[in-house]
C-alpha cells in the first residue's frame, strides 16, 4: 500500500500520477541515503552554498534599493544626495505611483514616486541611514534586492561610481 505523506497540511493516501509513489520502505531508505551519501560526497560545495546564501553581500556586489516619496520635490533631492555622495551611481526616479497601505489601524491611499537606487551591496546600511536622515516619512519604505546578474561594464560602473564602504 502507498506511504500516506503530509503535504503542507494536506494529507494523500493515494500517491499515484505526478506524484512518487512509494511501494516500500527501500524507496525511503535509497532517497536518505542518496541525500547523506551527497553531503559526505560534497561538503565543501554544500558549505560554499550555504554561505554565500547567508552573506549579506551579493555575488555581482551590487544592490538595488527601493525607495517611495511623496513628491517630485522630495524624489529630486533624495537621489541628488545620494549620487553626490556616492553612496548611489544612479537613481531612477518613476512617477505615478499608487500606494496602498495599512498605517495606524487605517487603509490609506497616496500618490508617490519610486527611486530604483543602484549601490554597492556594502553601502546599504549607509544608504538606509541616508534615507532615514532626508526622508519626510517616520517610517520610509527603504527594501532591497541584491542584483545577482548584469553586464559587467555596467556592474564595473556602479563600483566605479560609489565610493569605498
Amino acid at each position: 500500500a502507498p506511504v500516506e505523506l503530509e503535504l503542507g497540511g494536506w494529507s494523500r493516501s493515494s500517491m499515484r500520477g505526478s506524484l512518487i509513489d512509494f511501494q516500500n520502505s527501500r524507496s525511503l531508505l535509497v532517497i536518505g541515503a542518496t541525500v547523506v551519501g551527497a553531503w559526505v560526497v560534497f561538503p565543501g560545495m554544500l558549505r560554499s552554498l550555504t554561505a554565500r546564501m547567508l552573506s549579506s553581500s551579493s555575488s555581482t556586489g551590487a544592490r538595488i534599493c527601493y525607495i517611495t516619496v511623496p513628491s517630485k520635490e522630495v524624489a529630486d533631492k533624495l537621489s541628488q544626495s545620494l549620487v553626490e555622495s556616492q553612496l548611489a551611481a544612479c537613481v531612477n526616479i518613476i512617477p505615478g505611483i499608487e500606494s496602498k497601505f495599512l498605517w495606524q489601524g487605517k487603509i490609506e491611499t497616496e500618490k508617490e514616486l519610486l527611486l530604483m537606487v543602484k549601490t554597492r551591496d556594502t553601502l546599504t546600511d549607509q544608504v538606509a541611514q541616508h534615507v532615514k536622515k532626508h526622508h519626510p516619512y517616520d517610517t520610509p519604505e527603504f527594501i532591497c534586492t541584491d542584483v545577482v546578474a548584469g553586464l559587467p561594464d555596467y556592474l564595473k560602473w556602479v563600483k566605479d561610481s560609489t565610493k569605498s564602504p
